[in-house]
């Protein structure tokens, strides 16, 4: 089930099938935790994604301390780890802080 928080969506274990794999758009999905320092520094950034490609894309976000068999599913070791999905499938992902317009590029690739 997709929970809006404020312009990305969250993703839970349950929903993820639905909600990412079998999305017709493609999904950036931003898999975090509430201590970690980086992805604090990435958050406005996933917000100003799902804002600028709503309609678009999907821009969402996977609390690995709530969801943590999605984070062993997709082998996450370290967070942030951001994976974009398209058509069901790992099409690119990026590792740590990023910056915004590496994301716009990754994300302007699948649309």
């Amino acid at each position: 089930m997709i929970t809006a928080h404020s312009s990305y969506k969250t993703f839970t274990e349950s929903g993820f099938q639905q909600d990412v794999l079998d999305s017709s758009q493609p999904v950036l999905v931003d898999f975090w935790a509430e201590w970690c320092g980086p992805c604090r520094v990435m958050a406005p950034v996933i917000d100003e994604l799902a804002t600028e490609f709503d309609g678009r894309a999907t821009v969402g976000k996977v609390n690995i301390d709530d969801q943590p068999a999605l984070a062993v599913q997709y082998g996450i070791r370290s967070i942030p780890t951001l994976l974009l999905f398209k058509d069901g499938q790992i099409v690119d992902q990026a590792v740590g802080v990023v910056a915004k317009q590496v994301l716009v590029d990754k994300l302007h690739a699948l649309v």
